[in-house]
């Protein structure tokens, strides 16, 4: 005869909650409670059409994201919570051949203060941080490549390519992205043909890991001002899981509740902040599959 599985730290912290007078009295009340909330809820940001591979949300993190990324009050919940997130993005590494220095469109680093909007990289090409760079000949052009690329002719371009960002390619590497970012225009203008080795770091949403963690969660994007908020830490701490997500770069960015919808407790308080306005982040992650 099987022994009886004991109750989790989540049953135990609500039964303690209903002992205490803590909990709310019946799901529906806690939906409604929920609903009432009036917090600065703000939609999510779209993916900006940039060069700049920093910019925007960093969902990459996701296809390698540490246990310790995800805070909430008991191991198992955060567990479950990091094993769903961790499907929603798979990394591929390729190796490139033959690769076209015309097809670079996007750097790895972060831009300057008067770059920051640039959409291609004969924007950015056109800025006064790039203005110093001359190229008249071909001998300018092979100059500007050894100032921006590897020391070693045979070593392979870095890039990375991410599903939500289009098909750019994004030169991953530091020495001189102004130099490369003239050298790249340059070979445009001129219809110069030079390939190159290359490391392909290819990330993708997964359309089957966003249906099963929308099967087994709501993930709400809460404002900072959520954590003070008295009404919604009551409603919060009455025993139920949940596990918190800070992955957006942005002062003061939204965080991500995540809340299991098996747990009736949690998934009314999902239902009812919902309600309130909370930005949905599975449809906002679904707005980025390719169509």
């Amino acid at each position: 005869m099987s022994m009886p599985l004991p109750p989790s730290l989540s049953t135990r912290l609500s039964s303690m909650a209903r002992r205490l007078g803590l909990a709310p009295r019946g799901h529906d009340w806690l939906t409604e409670q929920a609903a009432r909330l009036q917090l600065p809820f703000a939609p999510l940001p779209a993916m900006p059409d940039s060069v700049w591979w920093p910019d925007g949300a960093p969902l990459q993190r996701l296809a390698d994201l540490p246990r310790g990324a995800l805070s909430g009050p008991v191991q198992e919940d955060k567990a479950c919570a990091h094993a769903a997130l961790c499907a929603l993005v798979r990394l591929e590494e390729r190796e490139l051949s033959e690769f076209d220095l015309r097809w670079i469109d996007g750097l790895g680093t972060r831009p300057p203060l008067d770059a920051q909007t640039c959409r291609r990289l004969e924007d950015y090409a056109a800025t006064p941080v790039c203005r110093g760079i001359r190229l008249i000949s071909y001998k300018d052009f092979t100059r500007a490549l050894q100032q921006a690329l590897p020391p070693q002719p045979t070593d392979a371009l870095h890039l990375r390519q991410a599903s939500w960002r289009g098909e750019r390619y994004f030169h991953d590497g530091e020495r001189d992205p102004a130099a490369l970012a003239c050298a790249v225009a340059y070979a445009r203008r001129r219809g110069l043909t030079m390939h190159f080795r290359a490391r392909l770091s290819e990330y993708r949403l997964s359309r089957c890991g966003l249906d099963k963690l929308d099967r087994s969660h709501h993930v709400l994007a809460m404002p900072v001002e959520t954590w003070s908020d008295a009404r919604f830490m009551r409603l919060l701490l009455a025993g139920m899981p949940y596990a918190r997500l800070s992955l957006l770069r942005e002062p003061g960015a939204a965080e991500f509740l995540l809340l299991p919808r098996q747990h009736e407790a949690s998934d009314a308080l999902g239902a009812g902040l919902r309600q309130a306005g909370a930005a949905d982040v599975i449809g906002w992650l679904r707005r980025l599959l390719p169509a």
